[in-house]
This record gives C-alpha cells, structure tokens and sequence, in this order.
C-alpha cells in the first residue's frame, strides 16, 4: 500500500498543526493510502554541520532521531509538512530537520525527488506565505510533486482548536490532502 508521511512541526504534541495533520491524514486515508505521522514535540533537532558523513556512513551524524524520520520518509510516496508560524515564519527545527532531510536525500539517491506532497502552514495573524514559500523551496529544489488545492494551504489560529474553526482553511487541507493521495494512485499504480 501507498504511504504519505505527515511531520508536524510544532512543539506541541496536540496543538493547531497537529489538528490539520489529522484532517489530511484522514483524507489521505479515505482516499485510499496508508499514512503515518511524526511529530516533532519533544525533540531537539539540530543543524546540519555540512560534515561527509551521511554520504560515507550512510547515517546523519547528529543523533537527535532524524535518521529515524529519514528512514520513514525515504520509505514513502508521499511527504506532507505542517508548520506553524513563529515570528512570520516556520519554526527553526523545522527547517533544520528540512535541510538535513534534504541534503540525506541528495547523497541517498535523491529519494525525495518525484516525491508527493506539500506544505501546511498555520499561524495567528500573519507569515503565512512567507512560511509556505519557505517549505515550497524546499519541496522544489528537492524536486518533489507539489499538489495544490483551491487556495494556498494556509489556515488561522491562535489557540488550541482555532484551526478547526476556519472553515475556508480546512476544506483547503481536505482537498490538498485528496489531491496528494489521488496524485500518488494515479502516478504509483
């Protein structure tokens, strides 16, 4: 069975980006596709250090669970990331374990490339496209199938739950998150 995997990339284990994961994660299913969700609350991703050694021992080595979310993505038709918006863009750890993602994959076969998926971006009041154009950049020169929706994927909230509220936002994840399964048993068989 096809599997997408949903990174959450909030500090909370159960807060507004988590909220929409599930609602794609649950599309996804429906739609006919395995899924799995990986949050990053509770850990401490760190940079990259530009060091060789994913290219010569295989493994990344910063030891703070990545290698683990690599492993899971690299096993995968689909990647869908949700971030919330800090300060009008995504979180730091976010972006680190994006860019280490990225460059595993490049010395990996370039397993990222062909890809399905796309970002989720929440926040409170502003910053939302300048997140979501962060995490497209990395989607592109990763060279992943970015789907689209009818609107940017986007979503306001604040507190706990307030994702859910709008409306608008929600039917936004639902088909982005059709279209990811949709586009994955189209082109995967």
């Amino acid at each position: 069975m096809h599997k997408v995997i949903l990174i959450s990339g909030s500090p909370r284990q159960d807060g507004n980006t988590m909220d929409l994961i599930r609602v794609a994660a649950e599309e996804i299913e429906a739609a006919g596709c395995e899924t799995q969700i990986v949050s990053l609350a509770g850990k401490n991703i760190r940079a990259c250090r530009a060091c060789p050694n994913c290219n010569g021992s295989g493994r990344c080595a910063i030891d703070d669970g990545a290698n683990e979310i690599f492993a899971k993505i690299a096993e995968s038709d689909g990647l869908i990331v949700g971030a919330p918006v800090y300060f009008g863009t995504a979180r730091g750890d976010l972006m680190n374990l994006l860019q280490r993602l990225g460059m595993y994959s490049f010395r990996h076969d370039n397993f990222l490339s062909g890809m399905v998926g796309g970002p989720i971006v929440v926040g409170r009041r502003g910053g939302h496209t300048a997140t979501i154009q962060e995490l497209l950049m990395f989607s592109f020169i990763c060279g992943m199938t970015v789907c689209g929706s009818n609107y940017w994927n986007i979503v306001y909230g604040k507190g706990k739950g307030e994702a859910l509220a709008d409306e608008e936002g929600v039917a936004t994840i639902r088909k982005f998150a059709r279209n990811v399964a949709t586009t994955i048993l189209k082109t995967r068989g």
